[in-house]
Order: structure tokens, then C-alpha cells, then sequence
């Protein structure tokens, strides 16, 4: 059974928007631990927003090394109501994407890896299909824009790791909390 990992970019104020406010924040640290956490993956889950961002993107991004490889490769899963085909190495999650990812949790592999896609993630958090979210709080408040778990309500999470970066990024690991524990 594979695992889905979430992780997403936060500012202080919860915005999860548009994270070119992220850039000032890169370092090592955290470069390592993209790294760490792509690399223990077997493909990506990503909403259309992200898909098209990244689509666009990565595949001219040759400068990145490994990690570029790695994420041109990997296969991917994108959920959309909007798009007809997809490039980049990805497949269009059918009619009920949360059903679909369900689905695809139960099969053998390693980890789904969801990069940002908020509102998949939040219908996925519903269904409880996530298994490790991994929250890099970025000290910066930006003010506007889409906020971490807008749609959830009452989901326990557990902390189980934390990792602080040279530049203030905070990596927080969260699990879903277990009832009754």
C-alpha cells in the first residue's frame, strides 16, 4: 500500500498561493529536504493549477541536475475538470479523482507525492487519503491569497517532526492523529 505525502509551501498568515515569496527563504537545508522527500517517491498527485505551473516549467529547468531528472521522469497523476490531455509524463485522473487516488493508494509502489494543489488536498484530507503532511512554514506574511486547509474541518494531526532551516523555514511533519490515542 503506498503512502501520500503532502507537502506545501505556508507563509505565516496561512497563504499557500503564488510562492514566489518562498525564494529569499531557499537554502541548502531545504534544498536537501525537496530533495529527501522527491527522491523517496515514486510519482507526484497534482491539481491542474500546479500541473500547468509546473508543465510549463520544469521540463526547461536542465540547470537543477538530479532533481530535475527525477521530476521530468516521474510519472504523474493530475486532477482536473478543465483539461482534455496532459504532457510531461502525466494521466488525467478520471471522473472522481479522490475515488481514483484512493484507488491508486491501495496499489503496491512507493510514496504519491502532492506538491501544493490545495483544493485536491483539502478534498483528499476529507476522504482521510493523506498520510504525512509536510508543512514548510515560511516566516513571511503575504497577506492574500489561498489558505492552508480552507475546506477541512475538525482533522487531528499529530506532530512528528521538526526541522528548522538556517533561514527561518519551519518543516513541520504532521500524521493524522489516531482516534482514540
Amino acid at each position: 500500500m503506498r503512502r501520500i505525502v503532502h507537502a506545501v509551501y505556508v507563509s505565516l498568515d496561512g497563504v499557500v498561493d503564488e510562492p514566489a515569496w518562498t525564494g529569499s527563504y531557499f537554502d541548502d537545508e531545504l534544498e536537501a529536504l525537496q530533495h529527501q522527500l522527491l527522491f523517496a517517491s515514486e510519482a507526484l498527485l497534482l491539481g491542474r493549477v500546479t500541473y500547468e505551473g509546473f508543465a510549463a516549467s520544469w521540463p526547461s529547468m536542465t540547470h537543477e541536475g538530479d532533481f530535475a531528472e527525477r521530476m521530468n521522469s516521474m510519472p504523474k497523476y493530475v486532477a482536473s475538470r478543465t483539461l482534455k490531455s496532459t504532457t510531461w509524463n502525466a494521466a488525467l485522473l478520471p471522473d472522481d479523482p479522490v475515488a481514483e487516488v484512493a484507488r491508486l493508494k491501495e496499489e503496491p509502489g512507493g510514496d504519491l507525492l502532492m506538491y501544493g494543489s490545495q483544493s485536491f488536498a483539502d478534498a483528499l484530507t476529507a476522504k482521510g487519503l493523506i498520510d504525512e503532511y509536510r508543512v514548510m512554514l515560511f516566516p513571511t506574511v503575504v497577506g492574500v491569497g489561498a489558505r492552508l486547509f480552507a475546506a477541512v474541518a475538525n482533522t487531528a494531526l499529530c506532530l512528528s517532526g521538526i526541522v528548522t532551516t538556517s533561514t527561518g523555514v519551519v518543516v513541520l511533519t504532521y500524521v493524522p492523529a489516531v482516534e482514540g490515542a
